[in-house]
């Protein structure tokens, strides 16, 4: 059965328990006792209101109509589209570098500090480029040149609290609809840090904004009630919509039973107040669970007044013995009223989450026209490989999305539960066939003597959704954390309504470990790797890379490709392997492809911009043919999405080289940006 919510409709037997539910599953808090308002008052509101319905009345297109590039996907809609075509197929391969920083706030873990992973993407608006850095810096640049106009230091403590790295995505803008001139804070640079602090900048002269919370700082973690065992980290800067900030947050995966429960909060962009929070998950579950976060950016329709939430999986990550009752806001897509975060919507993508299926990319918003009729959609990539694509008014679907059966457990599992069915999209089809496991890549296995092909024999796999057992070498995860596609998420052309997507191809291995039997095992982890206690669970877990004693991966290449769809069909227009691997130093053929985390860019020039690979390369393709058209090197792979801009008439493109240890040990500090010789 679908799983479809709404606020607007009255309760059906698919919503009756979200209808039943205490409020606060739905979303906001409850309002306290207030003073009635005078007559006046209630004149000026009605007054106010009457404006407001005005200004709401004038539509708000999806694609901007100016060259956008000012948050993290560049645009609200997360379509990371520009529509300059100063560069274009046939003169892309002239870009050259024409100007590159290094910040100097780099780790690569081998000191005092803990290693940095940057993946913010760089932010261009005031006639500025914007970075934040993972030293918890902002640096406010001259887009042309690179010369620093001015640089703020938060100071925070460069701990890893919360991840296994130093980590930061970046800043958020906002600016009044009206700014006053010579006011400060008419113009405003917010950046979070992993203790929980968010940051107010005056854009012009990086000054803190003192009307904003405290002198210019928003303790996020006062709110941080209910099962406190962690801050709740500010990575992702914020979705700004209108006068308001959506707010989530990150934690620490895998580690707890019981963990801070996903919450999102609405802030006035201007005082820092808060205005409404959403819950993911019910008091009772709240409780006893946690999670269940929104730790990657939204995406924002504000003429439809819908705010897009990408939400987490609950916890523990691998068991769901405490909360086998259904929790339908995890693992899903939900969209919330803008002005009350009331839910207008949901679909949920993963049934009782015990794979670590977070939603972890906003959903790309876009106008496509299927069999003649003009829909207003999303599209939803995840982890799974999976495309899904809803209607985003109401959440319906655009094409059918099927409920089907699934593996259940092993009965080894004390107190597990199993989802009998999972939602299955007719179209698109999977980026990556997870019917099957995957082949065992010959070579891997003959040059370690048949240890690939042992592991396969050893390793539980029923197709996608094979649960986690304790016994053998545990199951195969294909996909399961690390791919098929990251936070990078979905671009879109809307003038070819092509959606371009990267996705990486890992088989991992989780295994379940009983209590006394983690207790005992020689623990090591690393980041996103190893071992992890889910501490007051029954289990702790190991998950790691399917490789040969060689570091080679034991499933057949590619490793990673990069995808375009049509949009008007569903069906795939052009896959190509993208990037290069890389192990020992040693670069392995293109062919191979590479894992890849960070998204992709696509231009009116029909140009798809992207970093993301192990080989630290950015590159170029067409948008029509998936040819690579041009590439450059960077200092250590660009794991965030690219920026495309145009300053004084000259059109740019910025990639960060920060690195991620996820995909290989090699961090940067690098700002590289090119344009085409003047």
């Amino acid at each position: 059965m679908l799983t479809l919510i709404t606020t607007k409709q009255r309760c059906t037997a698919t919503a009756l328990g979200i209808c039943l539910s205490p409020l606060p599953l739905l979303a906001q808090e409850q309002p306290g006792e207030q003073e009635q308002p005078t007559a006046q008052e209630q004149s000026e509101e009605q007054e106010s209101s009457a404006q407001q319905e005005e200004i709401s009345a004038t539509p708000i297109p999806l694609v901007p109509d100016e060259p956008t590039w000012d948050s993290f996907h560049g645009q609200l809609n997360a379509q990371k589209y520009s529509p300059l075509n100063q560069i274009n197929a046939d003169n892309v391969g002239e870009l050259e570098k024409v100007w590159e920083i290094h910040t100097g706030d780099v780790a690569d873990g081998s000191g005092e500090l803990p290693a940095t992973v940057w993946s913010a993407t760089p932010v261009f608006a005031n006639d500025t480029l914007y970075i934040g850095t993972p030293f918890y810096r902002v640096l406010a640049l001259n887009p042309a040149t690179g010369e620093e106009k001015w640089s703020f230091d938060t100071q925070s403590s460069l701990e890893a609290l919360t991840q296994p790295v130093l980590k930061n995505r970046g800043v958020a803008y906002w600016q009044a609809d009206d700014p006053v001139e010579g006011e400060s804070c008419q113009k405003i640079i917010y950046m979070g840090t992993m203790d929980a602090q968010l940051f107010a900048l005056d854009a012009d002269s990086g000054e803190l904004c003192e009307s904003f919370a405290n002198n210019g700082v928003l303790d996020v973690n006062q709110w941080n009630d209910t099962n406190d065992k962690w801050p709740l980290s500010l990575l992702q800067p914020p979705t700004v919509v209108g006068d308001r900030l959506i707010l989530g947050w990150a934690g620490m995966d895998w580690a707890y039973e019981q963990a801070p429960p996903g919450t999102v909060f609405a802030i006035n962009a201007r005082t820092g107040e808060r205005e409404w929070t959403f819950q993911a998950l019910s008091d009772e579950v709240r409780e006893q669970s946690g999670t269940a976060n929104v730790w990657t950016h939204m995406s924002a329709d504000e003429e439809l007044g819908l705010v897009y939430l990408p939400v987490s999986s609950p916890s523990p990550n691998f068991w769901g013995g405490n909360r086998t009752d259904d929790v339908p806001l995890a693992t899903s897509t939900t969209a919330l009223d803008i002005e009350t975060g009331e839910v207008a919507w949901s679909r949920q993508w993963v049934h009782h989450d015990i794979w670590d299926y977070d939603i972890n990319a906003a959903p790309t918003l876009m106008d496509i026209t299927v069999d003649g009729e003009e829909i207003p959609a999303l599209i939803q990539a995840t982890k799974m490989g999976f495309l899904f694509v809803v209607n985003r008014e109401t959440g319906e679907d655009v094409w059918p999305i099927e409920e089907r059966p699934v593996p259940g457990g092993d009965g080894n599992v004390e107190g597990e539960v199993y989802a009998p069915t999972q939602p299955f999209p007719t179209k698109p089809a999977p980026l990556l066939d997870q019917s099957e496991k995957p082949e065992v890549w010959a070579l891997a296995d003959a040059v370690s003597f048949g240890e690939c092909s042992a592991l396969w024999d050893d390793l539980w796999y029923e197709g996608l959704y094979t649960p986690p057992t304790t016994e053998g070498a545990g199951t195969m995860g294909y996909p399961i954390t690390a791919g098929g596609v990251q936070w990078g998420g979905v671009a879109f052309d809307p003038a070819s309504q092509t959606a371009i997507v990267n996705t990486s191809h890992i088989v991992q291995t989780l295994k379940l470990y009983d209590r006394e039997a983690y207790e005992s095992a020689n623990r090591a982890s690393g980041n996103e790797s190893g071992f992890a206690s889910q501490e007051g669970a029954p289990y702790g877990i190991l998950l790691e890379i399917a490789q040969n004693w060689l570091g080679m991966p034991c499933w057949e290449p590619p490793f990673g490709e990069l995808v375009a769809l049509d949009m008007t069909t569903g069906d795939v227009k052009w896959r190509r392997p993208m990037g290069a691997s890389q192990q020992h130093g040693f670069f392995m053929p293109d062919s191979w492809g590479s894992p890849t985390i960070g998204g992709p860019a696509v231009t009116a020039g029909n140009i798809v911009f992207i970093g993301a690979s192990m080989d630290a390369k950015v590159r170029a393709y067409s948008l029509e043919t998936g040819e690579e058209l041009w590439s450059n090197q960077v200092e250590a792979p660009s794991v965030s999405n690219p920026a495309v801009y145009e300053y004084e008439g000259r059109q740019y493109v910025a990639f960060i080289g920060g690195g991620n240890t996820i995909l290989k040990d090699q961090v940067g500090d690098q700002v590289a940006v090119y344009a085409l010789p003047e």
